[in-house]
């Protein structure tokens, strides 16, 4: 049986009066809650008390004390104090078979009694959750709830990520006690894969703000992903290069294979899980690596190219570089003079033939001019120029 912290409440004041013949006595009792395993004091205040007798009953009507002398060999109930203002007594491990009516009887003459009426409240325990089917990315999770103990019924909420969720809650009443279970339904990604998911449990036999919780811890599953890392971003020659493949997937892939596009792995390469390692690097390594993980939610393959640089062909490439532009530029050179050469030849030859043109134009002006004055002919012959 669990254990509460130790209060009560004085709920209700009951007053009666016990009076022989002009005493006047009176006994008053106070109604008294507590939790389940806690400690309740049953007080009988006396008024004008005259010595009378005394007597303290369970709700069984057993007699628990007469007149401060215990009568019940019941360890958990302890006489606190018996004075002719108030008898008090101490019960410690209260139960529920506690319950009840508590009485007070003060004998004089006639017989009078009061009543305390014990209340046990029963805390929940910490919520059990549990998922209904395994969670996959993409669905949804079904969580349950269930407090299978409680008086009164337990309250119970839904919180994740601070935020409280919307469920369904039932209930059952099993005797003096309540079942109560509640269930929230939500969709799920892979990023919720290790979310926290908390139920919380309250009622009245639990001290004022707190609570029971118990948190859930979500379980996703969903698809792999990869990718390469290498141990270094420049590879030469004789270097030891070092793959890793990142591989993440849940359930995580228990297998990760090494490839080399359409060729096999170099016979110097150590594939071991997630590493590729590849010693002494030469140019015969060049290709594309990749490397494969799968699980039963899907593959994933990631690419890594491998070009290996080779300083001697640099060097090589870098020292031809000086001579091919020097014979492109002598090119080059040799090229305008020949164009300048030959505009100078046309012009040169463009502006003799005009010269000749222009004297043999005058020539012809003047034997004319002769053979007209000779002939005294008006007649005009055709000129004829020659382009020499």
């Amino acid at each position: 049986m669990g254990r509460a912290r130790r209060f009560q409440w004085p709920l209700l004041l009951l007053w009666a009066a016990a009076a022989g013949p002009g005493t006047g006595q009176e006994v008053q009792t106070e109604n008294v809650t507590v939790a389940e395993g806690g400690v309740a004091e049953i007080t009988c205040r006396l008024h004008q008390y005259d010595g009378s007798i005394v007597v303290i009953q369970n709700p069984a009507r057993q007699t628990l004390f007469f007149n401060g002398t215990r009568a019940l060999k019941d360890e958990r109930f302890q006489l606190e104090e018996f004075s002719p203002r108030r008898v008090r007594i101490r019960l410690s491990d209260a139960r529920l078979e506690d319950e009840g009516g508590y009485f007070c009887q003060l004998y004089t003459e006639d017989t009078h009694h009061q009543i305390a009426t014990l209340t046990v409240l029963v805390a929940p325990e910490n919520p059990v959750v549990e998922v209904r089917e395994q969670a996959v990315e993409g669905g949804e999770v079904e969580l349950s709830c269930l407090v299978p103990r409680s008086r009164p019924a337990a309250v119970l909420r839904w919180y994740r990520d601070r935020k409280e969720l919307k469920g369904v809650s039932s209930g059952q009443e099993n005797g003096k006690v309540w079942s109560v279970a509640s269930t929230v339904r939500f969709r799920v990604d892979r990023k919720d894969d290790g979310g926290i998911v908390t139920c919380e449990a309250q009622n009245q036999a639990l001290p004022s703000g707190h609570s029971k919780q118990t948190q859930y811890v979500l379980d996703v599953q969903y698809s792999p992903t990869a990718r390469i890392h290498a141990s270094q971003a420049v590879v030469r020659e004789g270097d030891t290069l070092v793959l890793t493949c990142a591989v993440t997937g849940n359930p995580r892939p228990s297998q990760i294979r090494w490839n080399r596009g359409n060729e096999s792995l170099p016979e110097r390469a150590e594939a071991v899980g997630e590493t590729l390692t590849l010693p002494g690097l030469v140019s015969a390594d060049n290709g594309t690596y990749t490397c494969e993980a799968a699980n039963k939610h899907g593959h994933a393959r990631a690419l890594y190219v491998l070009v290996v640089y080779d300083p001697g062909a640099v060097v090589e490439a870098q020292t031809s570089v000086p001579y091919a532009i020097v014979g492109g530029i002598l090119a080059l050179l040799v090229f305008l003079i020949i164009c300048v050469l030959v505009g100078m030849v046309w012009c040169s030859v463009r502006q003799k033939g005009s010269y000749l043109t222009h004297e043999a134009s005058g020539l012809d002006e003047q034997g004319e001019a002769r053979e007209a004055f000779l002939n005294g002919s008006d007649g005009h012959k055709r000129k004829e120029e020659f382009f020499i």
